[in-house]
């Protein structure tokens, strides 16, 4: 059978994240959507995504299809009845799609026509920015079982202070130093050639990337995910970085998201809870405007390729979108359009040969190449986002 991940009608809900990317890549808990449904199926997939991704993200089509909406995370039971869809069948939760079969010579999709299968278990459905953040410690713990089922940790290195170590995996060549590991509150998962130096305080739940790096003295509390090829330092809570970017430093971090090559400068800092308690509202790409987000709790999201100053602080309930520079004193604004350069005191343009000579220097740093086609990418993004950057 061949497997396709669709984008859905969350997509745009799930700016300035899927960007740069289709639903299904971005992480949350251990892996990304992705990883998990072709762990879950054994089987590789590909992408329906917006037509400016395809270069990078293609679709395979074959005879056969199962088209999987990627804002759902699967389950055993949910994976099992997708395995066994046939013709003109299609996997419901709450009146929407999760899953349904096509042909390749089937000229359209009438769902009218289809047998609807009602999935009654609970599954977990990203249907907002926030939600990265908020679902992250039931999807570390549904990865973890996955990931570590039938298998055996690393020893806990001498001199680590752990608390229940039956949920602590630590995988070949990581690196642990005289730290403390708590999973008494929810498993941790330590990646392949990650480190953890000496005096870091790290409570469960909480994944570390492969090859990522947590500095000396870090204080990280759950449910936290660094992705790989990540650094981190200061205070972290409820947060997820999802692969490439750095927050090397002191400073906190709480409830928020940051995507890929971001970089937090030293002491940066977010507030995560407004000082009147109230309900946070966060920019929405959907409706241009900021929305209700039903939390007390929420901090900042920040797409790929951002990046901030030293001392930079963000107040609750902070959009930045891609490639934008953020420095100066003061709060700068809650919604920080994508290619943005400044602060409080203003911003200006950032011009897509600056961005792409930048993105081109990191990931050299990294041995990778920014090429010409997430140079396109990116430039397709400044086009669209123009509309957002009325500076003045």
């Amino acid at each position: 059978m061949n497997y396709i991940l669709y984008d859905g009608s969350v997509r745009n809900a799930l700016l300035p994240f899927t960007y740069t990317k289709p639903v299904a890549d971005l992480r949350i808990g251990i892996l990304t959507i992705r990883q998990k449904w072709e762990k879950h199926l054994c089987f590789t997939t590909t992408t329906l995504t917006e037509e400016y991704l395809e270069e990078k993200y293609p679709m395979v089509e074959m005879a056969k299809n199962v088209m999987i909406n990627a804002s759902f995370l699967p389950t055993n039971a949910l994976v099992e009845i997708i395995r066994e869809l046939k013709d003109n069948q299609a996997v419901y939760k709450n009146n929407e799609v999760i899953a349904f079969f096509t042909a390749e010579n089937q000229e359209e999709v009438n769902f009218d026509e289809y047998e609807q299968i009602d999935f009654k278990d609970e599954v977990l459905q990203i249907t907002n920015t926030w939600d990265l953040f908020s679902l992250n410690d039931a999807a570390i713990r549904l990865d973890f079982d996955l990931i570590t089922d039938g298998r055996a940790s690393q020893p806990i290195p001498e001199g680590v202070n752990y608390l229940n170590k039956e949920d602590i995996f630590i995988e070949e060549g990581a690196e642990v130093l005289f730290s403390t590991l708590n999973a008494s509150t929810g498993p941790i998962y330590i990646g392949k050639d990650a480190l953890i130096m000496e005096g870091s305080a790290i409570r469960g739940p909480f994944s570390l990337g492969n090859e990522s790096v947590v500095k000396m003295g870090a204080t990280i509390y759950g449910a936290t995910t660094i992705g790989p090829n990540c650094t981190v330092g200061g205070e972290i809570k409820n947060s997820i970085l999802m692969a490439y970017s750095n927050k090397g430093h002191e400073g906190y971090l709480g409830n928020s998201v940051i995507g890929e090559w971001c970089n937090l400068g030293a002491g940066t800092n977010n507030s995560n809870l407004k000082n009147n308690y109230a309900e946070v509202r966060l920019w929405s790409y959907e409706t241009e405007r900021f929305a209700k987000t039903g939390l007390q709790f929420c901090g900042l999201m920040m797409g790929d390729h951002s990046k901030c100053a030293v001392s930079t602080i963000f107040n609750t309930g902070t959009v930045v979108g891609v490639s934008s520079n953020i420095y100066g004193s003061n709060f700068p604004r809650n919604f920080i359009p994508s290619f943005s350069w400044g602060g409080a005191a203003g911003f200006s343009e950032y011009q897509t040969s600056k961005a792409i000579g930048t993105a081109s220097l990191v990931f050299q740093r990294k041995g990778l190449e920014f090429d010409a086609q997430q140079q396109r990418i990116l430039q397709h993004i400044f086009e669209e986002t123009s509309k957002y950057r009325n500076f003045k």
